[in-house]
């Protein structure tokens, strides 16, 4: 997270409409934090890819199960036990389903990691007082600073916009 203005808010709608301002601004680049979901901040918020990817992970893996069985029973060695057939589509659905149950999972669960950057120890809006109240009562929105401007604007901006306080928090892995 690059140079950025932090504002705390007293209410979701404090927070929604700053938030609806910023993007107005032609601002992109926020991120928003609340003690619970703010419905506003959802619709307006980017889709998350995660799902897709959960999709073609668990086609994949039932795919991938469903050959397995195909090639080692059918193919690679095949034994013709009672007459039954080598390739018997009915008996390998159930491992190929847990495969693609397995592969969905894993894929969401790695792919949410990785959407949200965990696991992460340090922040630096963790060091800003009173941000643990983010969790009770408090709403807080950082928003990019791309021009790093001396005057003030932003914060003042934010200001006007019903933030009780705005800090500068920048952040240089």
């Amino acid at each position: 997270m690059p140079d950025g203005i932090v504002a705390e808010f007293a209410s979701a709608d404090a927070l929604a409409a700053a938030f609806e301002r910023m993007r107005a601004e032609g601002r992109q680049d926020l991120h928003a934090w609340s003690p619970y979901p703010v419905r506003e901040l959802v619709r307006a918020m980017p889709r998350s890819r995660v799902p897709w990817i959960m999709l073609v992970a668990g086609a994949l893996g039932g795919l991938l199960g469903y050959l397995v069985q195909w090639w080692t029973n059918a193919w690679r060695y095949p034994l013709d036990v009672g007459g039954r057939p080598l390739h018997s589509a009915p008996a390998f659905i159930p491992i190929a389903f847990e495969s693609c149950i397995l592969a969905a999972s894993l894929a969401g669960f790695f792919g949410l990691l990785s959407a949200c950057r965990l696991p992460r120890l340090h922040h630096p809006v963790f060091e800003l007082d009173g941000f643990e109240r983010v969790t009770v009562d408090r709403f807080w929105l950082w928003v990019h600073d791309d021009q790093r401007d001396g005057d003030g604007a932003l914060a003042a901006s934010l200001g006007r916009l019903g933030a009780l306080r705005c800090t500068r928090v920048g952040w240089h892995p």
